[in-house]
């Protein structure tokens, strides 16, 4: 059990123990609720199955019924593997869509706040929502991006000439390049 880490890969502390008392005969047979629970990546979970073959052990998936001693069980494990990977892959496209979706409508997306805006709280699609407003150090950006399009401008001298003028970022601290 690896409570807090994900199928996504096998960099997890319990399985890594696992693999190991695996390698030292401890354990003979490995009992899964569900095949993705092992892993979600078809290229882990093919390298999972070798290593438990050539230890000879058991793996039993409790709510996937194979026989892993087939050929048929084996090919039905392996399309099994194939889908946890496709949805999986699925769930992450998903979220970036949703993701961009809400940038498009110019929803804050989260993190630390950009220098010249401030969040506010709106509804958008009858959701409640943040969006970024600009604020008295907008025309200070605007200021920065002038001065980077020069000529011989450099991210250094526009931190130095900030600093000089005492002004600060949004964590009140100096500029550098």
């Amino acid at each position: 059990t690896d409570k807090g880490f994900s199928g996504v890969n096998i960099k997890r502390p319990a399985f890594e123990e696992m693999l190991q008392d695996i390698k030292e005969g401890h354990i003979t047979k490995v009992v899964v609720y569900k095949l993705d629970r092992i892993s979600r990546s078809l290229l882990d979970f093919s390298n999972i199955m070798e290593i438990f073959n050539k230890y000879n052990i058991q793996f039993v998936s409790v709510t996937e019924k194979f026989d892993t001693s087939t050929p048929m069980g084996r090919a039905m494990l392996n399309i099994t593997a194939v889908f946890a990977q496709l949805e999986r892959e699925t769930i992450q496209q998903r979220i970036k869509d949703a993701y961009y979706a809400r940038g498009k409508k110019g929803m804050f997306l989260g993190g630390n706040l950009p220098y010249g805006f401030d969040k506010k709280e709106t509804i958008i699609d009858n959701k409640k929502s943040s969006i970024l407003v600009q604020n008295e150090h907008a025309e200070t950006v605007r200021e920065m991006y002038r001065m980077y399009s020069e000529e011989n401008m450099s991210l250094g001298k526009i931190s130095a000439f900030l600093n000089n003028k005492g002004i600060t970022s949004n964590k009140g601290k100096n500029w550098d390049s």
